[in-house]
């Protein structure tokens, strides 16, 4: 468990260190603010729902990871020309990666 904590603490710096090295303008603040208050807010949604913070723990760490991966570590890259099909292949990336990651922690 302590591993899916680490994945996704190192994942949201990653593309905490992409946004602030890419993003110039009026659009930069919001997406950091944005950013820096995805984990709690994530965490808090789960618990109300029902849902402990394992489950969106796994799910940040594969989207901020695929993410990554997709832009090449370039978060900003994602709505630049060709930002749809780096869309599409984040979204498939990020629910393939959760799916594997949680079927290997959650052992269903």
């Amino acid at each position: 468990m302590a591993v899916i904590w680490i994945m996704c603490a190192a994942g949201w710096g990653v593309v905490l260190a992409g946004l602030r090295r890419g993003l110039r303008g009026p659009g930069r603040g919001p997406a950091l603010f944005a950013h820096t208050a995805t984990p709690a807010g994530a965490v808090l949604l789960f618990a109300l729902i029902g849902y402990g913070s394992l489950y969106a723990t796994i799910a940040l760490a594969a989207q901020w990871w695929s993410l990554s991966l997709v832009t090449g570590f370039r978060p900003a890259r994602l709505v630049a020309d060709g930002g749809l099909r780096r869309l599409a292949a984040w979204l498939l990336l990020t629910a393939a990666v959760t799916y594997v990651a949680g079927r290997l922690v959650l052992g269903r």
